[in-house]
């Protein structure tokens, strides 16, 4: 999962997109494997089960993955890879248009 990631976040470093991470291993776990996993987005330690952050959206499964839009409404949950990507910049490109 972690490559895909790091080359989205690349590839989209100079667009209005941030990637936001929620840990649930053991918080004095987390630097060594964001430096094995080359977690270079911003990720916070949560501890297991994912406290209060898993609690107050619900998540019942790692990972779990939500794409909000600019207004921080949720777009869609759990696409992985391509559909991923996709639907990040079918989200950019309302954004873009909405500016115009």
């Amino acid at each position: 999962m972690f490559p895909h990631e790091r080359s989205l976040v690349a590839k989209l470093a100079d667009k209005p997109f941030a990637l936001v991470g929620v840990n649930s291993d053991p918080i004095e776990e987390l630097p060594a494997i964001q430096k094995k996993e080359q977690i270079t987005w911003r990720s916070f330690a949560a501890g297991p089960g994912g406290g209060e952050i898993a609690k107050a959206w619900n998540v019942r499964s790692w990972p779990t993955i939500y794409i909000l839009d600019e207004d921080g409404v949720i777009r869609a949950k759990n696409l992985r890879d391509e559909a991923m990507e996709k639907k990040v910049e079918e989200l950019l490109a309302a954004m873009a248009t909405k500016k115009k």
